[in-house]
């Protein structure tokens, strides 16, 4: 088992916050406090490595390799220097030879892709005997959890709050949200050994995100006219979105009623 111990010297809400829409940043700043107790030898590949802002963030070295399908984001990820190499694929499809890394990421990734099993034969292929793979989903609790869903159950719109989980699923453009038993079968089929999970982000958290994709649309539009989430990375105009979002990062984020699950797996010796 592995101990929730954060690096107090590293404040990662705020360097989440000077480059991503706050509820964003809460729930990947909760995320890059579980890494810092986890050992990551390299070589080290990053599946959906996106933009490479999480990376950049949370390790203290460059990652050896990211992979993602979209290239923008990875124009992005090359002016970060969080990886050594960058390729655009897929991850069903890796490009590397048979267990060449020693360890693997993928934060938040696994949700958003259909053919999930294909990936993580792939993510098996490629990993050496006993390397340590780490990720992080919503898990069965996610969708019941949204206060909108929640607020119509209470007053008998129960088909309207179907609707509306419907509709957050699929803007959140989740295919998988499902609880350990499900992921432990797709990862002992694949040829991995589930060590640890924990759930994590409460509900109250969740609607922090949740209002955030609505009260966040200026940011989007931010984005889209300057290619950047935040113009004016100041304290005094961070000091906001840190106050609405500080006691859900500073909380302990282990729960059993949490939304999201982080796995710990590693590759069978007997694969």
């Amino acid at each position: 088992m592995h101990s929730f111990a954060p690096r107090a010297e590293k404040d990662y809400l705020t360097l989440h916050l000077r480059e991503l829409p706050y509820f964003r940043s809460l729930v990947r700043a909760v995320e890059a406090r579980f890494y810092q107790t986890l050992p990551l030898p390299a070589p080290t590949l990053d599946i959906g490595c996106g933009d490479g802002h999480f990376a950049s963030v949370t390790f203290d070295r460059p990652l050896e390799a990211g992979i993602d399908p979209w290239l923008a984001p990875l124009r992005e990820a090359q002016k970060r220097c969080a990886y050594r190499l960058l390729l655009q694929a897929d991850g069903a499809s890796l490009p590397f030879p048979d267990r060449f890394f020693a360890s693997a990421v993928s934060n938040s990734v696994l949700e958003h892709i259909p053919r999930v099993d294909e990936v993580l034969l792939e993510i098996n292929r490629v990993l050496q005997e006993g390397a340590p793979f780490y990720f992080c989903v919503p898990n069965h609790q996610f969708l019941a959890s949204l206060s909108l869903g929640k607020f119509f159950d209470r007053v008998g719109l129960h088909p309207l709050g179907d609707v509306y989980r419907a509709f957050f699923n699929r803007i959140s453009r989740h295919y998988h949200c499902d609880p350990p038993e499900v992921w432990q079968e797709r990862l002992e089929r694949s040829g991995f050994e589930l060590l640890e999970w924990w759930h994590y982000f409460p509900p109250s958290a969740l609607a922090v995100v949740e209002w955030g994709h609505y009260f966040g649309l200026p940011s989007l539009i931010v984005k889209w006219l300057s290619g950047r989430w935040i113009l004016i990375p100041t304290a005094w105009n961070l000091s906001l979105p840190k106050w609405i979002v500080k006691r859900h990062y500073q909380a302990h984020p282990r729960t059993p009623k949490g939304v999201y699950t982080f796995y710990v797996a590693r590759k069978s010796a007997t694969r």
